[in-house]
């Protein structure tokens, strides 16, 4: 292949548009047209910088095939992907099912002291939890930072394949919701309303919802850690689509704080540990309202 056809398959694998390439090299935007037509050659200085940044071998670039030079996982892309979003389910999920605990251990341990244990543990989960996703957030960023081009090394088949298992990830998580709803209202019907059956029937329900949360979430960044396109194209993105994206995810961070604040006073004023769970299920949807709502790639993904 000739450089002129490797830049433009490198552009194509990071989902970049010649301005966007442009803007990262400090030159024109014609001035990437030319090259990519094959019509001038860029510098030596800039030939460095493009193999910096995409990670290729300036032999490669210039007399060599990139697409095929790089097929392989080198950046172990999949490996930390898969345990990335094992650590962000995980916790995410573990918080909520840290409220169906706390209401089990009242119920189980009726005494003055089990209040407080009970909050205390709760607060145990929510810390290592936030722990595990702020440290997990700053190794992705980390990652992007040192890989910020992958190329597309998974198969049509091994994409085809986890499709088959999205489906399930998906319908297990509405059908862990629907049996939960059920459940509650089989309680309220044939049981009596009074303890311990009310706050036995939400734990469950909580515990229910954290395995819907788990299964969405997991189930979620599996398939877009298939996207090469988009994590290049989020690698890269224009002056207001990161714009957009920060805003997001600062809002939606206020959004999941607050939660946790609203739900930590309502506790300690109205003893309402066991009800105001709803905090949490409400931040969620909010969180994905905005993110739908200030995405940049509308219709794109």
């Amino acid at each position: 292949m000739a450089f002129s056809d490797n830049l433009q398959f490198i552009r194509a694998q990071a989902g970049v548009t010649q301005e966007q390439l442009a803007e990262q090299l400090d030159v024109s935007r014609q001035s990437v047209s030319k090259w990519e037509s094959g019509a001038s050659f860029p510098e030596m200085d800039t030939l460095l910088r493009i193999c910096d940044l995409y990670n290729v071998n300036l032999d490669t670039l210039l007399r060599g095939s990139v697409e095929k030079s790089q097929v392989s996982d080198t950046a172990r892309y999949d490996v930390f992907m898969n345990r990335f979003s094992l650590r962000m389910a995980l916790s995410i999920s573990a918080i909520i099912a840290g409220v169906a605990l706390m209401i089990f251990l009242k119920v189980l341990i009726p005494s003055g002291s089990s209040e407080i244990l009970a909050v205390a543990l709760f607060m145990l989960i929510v810390t290592i939890s936030v722990v595990v996703i702020v440290a997990s957030g700053i190794q992705y960023d980390n990652f992007r930072k040192k890989h910020p081009v992958i190329q597309d090394f998974y198969t049509e088949e091994e994409k085809d394949a986890f499709h088959q298992k999205f489906v399930w990830y998906i319908a297990g998580g509405v059908g862990a919701i629907l049996f939960g709803v059920v459940l509650l209202i089989g309680v309220f019907a044939f049981l009596p309303e009074q303890e311990p059956y009310e706050s036995i029937s939400a734990a469950v329900f909580m515990l229910l919802i954290a395995g819907a949360v788990f299964s969405f979430v997991y189930g979620g960044m599996q398939e877009d850690k298939y996207k090469i396109w988009k994590y290049n194209r989020d690698n890269n993105p224009d002056p207001e689509a990161k714009r957009r994206l920060n805003l997001a995810g600062a809002v939606s961070g206020a959004i999941m704080l607050t939660a946790t604040a609203i739900y930590v006073g309502l506790g300690f004023t109205r003893n309402a540990w066991g009800t105001a769970w709803w905090v949490f299920p409400v931040g969620g949807i909010l969180c994905g309202v905005v993110h739908i709502a200030m995405n940049p790639y509308k219709g794109e993904d």
